[in-house]
């Protein structure tokens, strides 16, 4: 059947509510981000005053002069927040900030492979729907906790619950997506990009007119009305979608049969958890995600304790990489998705490729921000360069997990993101200790090497080991079914006497 030329398929409304629920849920893990910025006591002087010829930096800062008559003309720095009250500001240290950014991800981990079984069992609309509404709402309740350990477990919860989001859009991809539009789709998983760039810049205006805790506040309001929309437009398969034309839904269902079996009454764990390409996947998967995770989180905190930047300002250049990646993403994908059509590529080989970009040139301009030291324009390009590239991931490990295991795909995302989900508490926990009363470029230059050294070893590994040829168990409720078939004839070929007539049966259901 010829692929649907419908100008707005179901497809393309999926595609668009699923990029802004990614949208949502980053905007819901990151406003602490840079809200944080607003919510501690500052530093008298950023680690550029003391370290670097301030005086090429005067972007942020501004010279004043001695009026002293006895003494000459000397040059000194005022930072921009110098005449901004505190009241409402918390005097944590670095190692208590690390223990606020990370709380969001010391359970999120516990919910990753829970939420690819409900997932498959309730369907990825009320688990996606419901993940995002709950984080949301617990958003809500952020400004108004005034203790440290109380912000730390609402954090936590907000993780908790968060948890099920990612692995329960496999499910759905693999029911919604022919395998030759996956990149593609799956790049609608990076509007968690534009979420962040988003949130930055925005939670930095509303800080700066209506104070921190208003930005909490807009970023649950749109999780909300995020939701209303999904409830309406979205449906778990093509079956259930009241609106589908049928020229879609063949067009899909034709696509994906051979490879999405709807009996879910099994799953092998045993051949999952021993799958040395899920496991050489998921170092892949954390390797990226580590490099990722430590420029999206430690940039505000980076910017601007080191280089004086103020709130909007960071807001902004925080926030623009993330733009960059996911347009990256959108057009890497649909590279790689023609290199599958036109057969330029195989399938094994692209996700190499996309993994390459993902982790290892990732990685090489971590490394080139690690030593761009006291330049902050080189450290804006290495920053916006090193989370731009991150964006190949749609068409990488991502979409390598559903390539692997269609059948199971949101379990095998759900315990992906089970294992890398440590890599967000660990890296904000280790810049906390590496940097705590000692911001210096030596001790962010570690915290970068470190970064990349986690990107590039797990990309290292993907592309001499890696595979997304679909396993063996993926087709297990089949192959299992096939077995008590045979051996059901099989009995009866023995208590029978038309023996020859089941032996033929047996003999088809082998070639099946």
């Amino acid at each position: 059947m010829e692929k649907n030329k419908e100008l707005f398929t179901c497809r393309n409304v999926l595609w668009l509510l699923v990029f802004c629920g990614f949208a949502i849920n980053y905007m819901l893990r990151l406003n602490l981000n840079l809200t944080i910025v607003a919510m501690v006591l500052p530093y008298s002087k950023p680690a550029a005053v003391t370290q670097c010829n301030v005086e090429n930096n005067t972007l942020f800062w501004t010279n004043e002069t001695s009026q002293n008559n006895n003494e000459s003309s000397s040059f000194s720095i005022t930072p921009l927040f110098e005449n901004v009250t505190y009241e409402d500001r918390f005097a944590w240290n670095e190692y208590e900030q690390g223990l606020v950014l990370g709380a969001y991800y010391w359970l999120h981990w516990l919910t990753q492979l829970p939420g690819g079984l409900l997932a498959r069992r309730y369907g990825t609309k009320l688990v996606f729907g419901l993940g995002n509404l709950l984080t949301a709402l617990l958003g809500f309740l952020v400004p108004y906790v005034t203790d440290l350990y109380a912000l730390i477990i609402l954090r936590m919860l907000q993780g908790l619950i968060a948890g099920v989001i990612w692995p329960s859009m496999h499910d759905m991809t693999a029911k919604w997506i022919p395998p030759n539009e996956r990149s593609r789709f799956v790049s609608a998983y990076l509007g968690s990009s534009v979420g962040a760039a988003i949130t930055y810049p925005l939670c930095a205006a509303v800080t700066s007119f209506l104070g921190w805790g208003a930005s909490f506040h807009v970023t649950s309001l749109l999780g909300v009305i995020w939701y209303c929309l999904w409830q309406f437009l979205v449906y778990d398969s093509p079956q259930q979608h009241p609106r589908i034309s049928d020229n879609e839904k063949n067009y899909i269902m034709d696509s994906i049969s051979k490879s999405v079996d709807e009996e879910k009454t099994e799953i092998p764990w045993k051949s999952i958890f021993l799958s040395g390409p899920i496991w050489i996947t998921i170092a892949a998967h954390w390797s990226s995600a580590w490099g990722f995770l430590t420029l999206m989180t430690q940039a505000p905190t980076y910017f601007n304790f080191l280089h004086g930047w103020d709130i909007n300002t960071t807001g902004i250049l925080a926030g623009a990489p993330h733009v960059l990646r996911m347009i990256f993403s959108y057009f890497f994908s649909i590279i790689s998705d023609w290199l599958l059509r036109t057969k330029r590529m195989s399938l094994t080989n692209v996700r190499k490729m996309a993994t390459f970009v993902c982790t290892g040139v990732q990685g090489i301009f971590i490394i080139a921000l690690g030593f761009s030291g006291c330049h902050p324009l080189f450290a804006i390009i290495f920053m916006m360069a090193g989370t731009a590239v991150n964006g190949a991931i749609s068409a990488a490990t991502l979409t390598s997990l559903v390539d692997l295991g269609p059948n199971y795909a949101s379990i095998l995302l759900g315990f992906a993101n089970m294992m890398i989900t440590w890599a967000g508490f660990i890296s904000p926990a280790l810049v906390g200790i590496l940097t705590n009363n000692n911001q210096t470029m030596e001790q962010w230059r570690l915290v970068f090497l470190i970064a990349a050294a986690n990107s590039i070893v797990g990309g290292i590994i993907y592309i001499i080991f890696g595979t997304s040829k679909e396993q063996p168990w993926n087709q297990y409720v089949k192959v299992n079914s096939k077995e008590q078939e045979m051996q059901k004839l099989a009995t009866e070929t023995i208590k029978s006497d038309s023996g020859t007539e089941n032996t033929e049966k047996i003999n088809c259901i082998k070639e099946r």
